[in-house]
């Protein structure tokens, strides 16, 4: 402790004097009593007390100053073979090659026994499944509660489509007329649970005490909402550039840029961090795997903080949020657009660095709650034509409309009346708090969630541990438009998110 007692009043408990005074009346040596002060000391220090967590040694008890907060990042490559399928569309279509590899990227915090794991994958999403094997197993090996491992999605849409009814049926479509599945050489969802906890596993391995910087900047150049109140008196999505029936944005935006960097922040001496931003992953296409904007993100930040800097994405609540302005005629697919947008979110974060806030009274703490979210029901004869239709997800002529339909009845066919969806809050300190929460969140939602919550600095990601598709507000579900065909969930769901999340906030701050 850097308590100074040599000024101190503090008068020594009856006992204590007592045997202090004892033995110098006994005779004893000025060495010993030197010896015997530091043991005094401790008793003094045990009574009066101090704020901090208790440690116990033998008969004696001191207090200990707060524990630092140990940090430990890593990343492993989690891309599949050339020809493997891709997601992000409704078409069946397969990789040409890699433009940047596909990566996890895990970090593990440790504060005394308080073990927490956030994974953040370069994917669509990762199914339910997948991240509750990752974390058991995870959780086996490194000793985090599998309710304190989070895994992500960065929702990238030029990455392996392995795990819903598309892939179903175009893999048993493949094995019926090959014998094989040419395009799946392995099982990646077996591939990638491996790679998750080896991510976990090499992350908890580097731990080390780190400054930890916090805060939210701000991105004003975009994103859009891509809902649009149209003069027919619809909602449309997407409706194109320079449309002259657009009226309005059907919602708003998230300008917040969350940012957590682990280093040496004085020196500006970083290992990696998290950004965090609401907008679709969705502004590369095409054929070759790729991180989309948030691979750039990370190559401006490496520019920046040195070729060795992690960089991990969250996908803020971007359900109806995307990179196009309605209102101009620009590109808005394509590397070229992916790096504008991710070097401009990097300069955000740079030009930011002198506005964070370091955990210097860290006090980590993981609250979980589950709930069973009302999922639509399936009419039999939607069901019968869904399933009669299904050759058509494949077809680049069939409509889109159709397509969206046809995969959610024959989803929805395969799910119980309900949803298990999770939602986690990671505390950081008194003033910061991480939310996750499943599936693609419209932004009011998310933007709800921090107007209620009691932290200064609340950071809110979606996709996480599971990606059942949209979920809307109760307005957007009576608005209608495509994130309304293709969500799964009821109106309403949207809402008992924000009450769960908002509730576990609220709990996180007691101590």
């Amino acid at each position: 402790m850097n308590k100074d007692f040599s000024s101190s009043k503090m008068a020594l408990p009856e006992d204590c004097a007592t045997c202090f005074h004892r033995l110098i009346i006994s005779g004893m040596n000025r060495l010993t009593v030197l010896l015997t002060i530091p043991f005094l000391l401790c008793m003094v220090i045990s009574i009066t007390g101090c704020k901090t967590s208790e440690k116990k040694l033998g008969p004696v008890t001191f207090r200990e100053s707060p524990r630092k907060l140990e940090s430990g990042i890593a990343e492993i490559d989690i891309t599949p073979h050339k020809g493997f399928r891709m997601a992000g569309y409704f078409d069946e279509r397969f990789s040409t090659g890699t433009h940047d590899p596909l990566k996890a990227k895990a970090i593990v915090f440790r504060q005394g026994k308080e073990l927490a794991a956030l994974v953040f994958c370069d994917l669509v999403g990762v199914p339910l499944k997948a991240t509750s094997e990752a974390r058991a197993k995870a959780s086996a090996k490194t000793g985090i509660p599998v309710s304190n491992i989070t895994i992500f999605a960065t929702h990238s849409h030029t990455g392996p489509l392995f795990s819903n009814v598309q892939r179903n049926y175009y893999h048993k479509t493949a094995v019926e007329k090959f014998g094989h599945d040419p395009h799946e050489q392995y099982d990646y969802a077996e591939f990638l649970v491996g790679k998750l906890v080896k991510a976990i596993e090499e992350a908890k391995a580097k731990l080390t005490w780190t400054d930890v910087a916090v805060g939210i900047g701000k991105q004003q150049d975009f994103p859009f909402n891509r809902r649009h109140h149209m003069k027919n008196g619809r909602v449309a999505f997407n409706p194109g550039q320079q449309n002259p029936n657009v009226v309005k944005p059907a919602g708003p935006v998230d300008h917040d840029v969350g940012i957590l960097l682990v280093g040496d922040t004085e020196k500006q001496e970083l290992v990696g961090g998290v950004t965090v931003f609401a907008m679709h992953a969705d502004t590369v296409g095409g054929t070759e795997f790729s991180a989309d904007y948030p691979y750039f993100i990370e190559q401006s930040l490496r520019n920046r903080f040195g070729k060795k800097y992690i960089s991990a994405f969250g996908a803020g609540t971007c359900g109806d949020l995307n990179q196009i302005d309605v209102s101009k005629i620009e590109p808005v697919k394509g590397f070229n657009v992916a790096e504008k947008i991710g070097t401009s979110i990097a300069k955000t974060v740079t030009s930011s660095l002198t506005n964070l806030t370091r955990i210097s009274r860290p006090s980590l703490r993981v609250l979980s709650a589950k709930l069973d979210i009302p999922l639509q029901e399936v009419p039999a004869e939607k069901l019968k034509w869904a399933q009669s239709r299904a050759s058509l997800m494949g077809d680049t002529n069939t409509d889109f409309f159709q397509k969206v339909d046809i995969v959610k009845f024959l989803d929805l066919s395969e799910r119980g009346a309900t949803c298990p969806m999770e939602i986690q809050v990671y505390r950081l300190d008194s003033e910061t708090a991480i939310v996750c929460l499943p599936c693609e969140i419209f932004v009011e939602l998310g933007l709800s969630i921090k107007a209620q919550s009691p932290f200064k600095r609340t950071l809110v990601i979606s996709i996480a541990n599971d990606r059942p598709s949209y979920v809307p507000t109760e307005k957007a579900f009576k608005e209608g438009s495509y994130e309304i065909t293709n969500a799964r969930v009821k109106p309403g769901a949207g809402e008992m998110l924000v009450d769960g999340a908002v509730k576990l906030l609220k709990e996180a701050t007691i101590q």
